[in-house]
């Protein structure tokens, strides 16, 4: 039918932009020590939309970068939409220092009744990191993510 087809399409779509995202190894630097993570850059306006949406779980030590190519207002937000497990982010700014944090619950509500998470701060990238991966590291703001980009 039409209808899957297009929803195959979709799927297809999200799945090629997806793999077009950059892959990097970073290192968080805090009082407890380096800790090597393997992230996705999320560059791209629609990368950044979808995020980590729709996706069943996320390995241990891994996470999405979001960058941007301007500083982003204090009252940006990030939302738990379509998202299935809990996540830990931190705003960063353009060194990649620690601005400010934050734990998302998923969202199994429809899409007007997720709650939104402002960043609290002006920032540049964000963050986000399996929920208590900021506590097992030792993670604070002024902890620092050290990644090439």
């Amino acid at each position: 039918t039409l209808s899957s087809s297009s929803a195959a399409s979709d799927v297809y779509k999200r799945q090629v932009e997806r793999q077009a995202m950059q892959e990097v190894v970073g290192q968080m630097a805090t009082q407890d020590g380096r800790h090597e993570l393997a992230l996705e850059v999320a560059r791209t306006s629609r990368q950044r939309r979808h995020g980590l949406m729709e996706r069943p779980s996320l390995p241990a030590n891994t996470g999405m970068l979001f960058t941007y190519d301007e500083q982003q207002p204090a009252q940006s937000s990030f939302w738990m939409f379509k998202t299935r497990f809990p996540i830990d982010i931190a705003f960063l700014d353009q060194q990649g220092s620690v601005l400010s944090m934050a734990t998302m619950p998923p969202c199994t509500r429809q899409r007007e009744d997720c709650p939104r998470y402002p960043a609290g701060v002006p920032f540049w990238m964000a963050l986000e990191l399996n929920a208590g991966a900021f506590d097992a590291m030792g993670v604070e703001v002024g902890d620092r993510l050290e990644v090439d980009l």
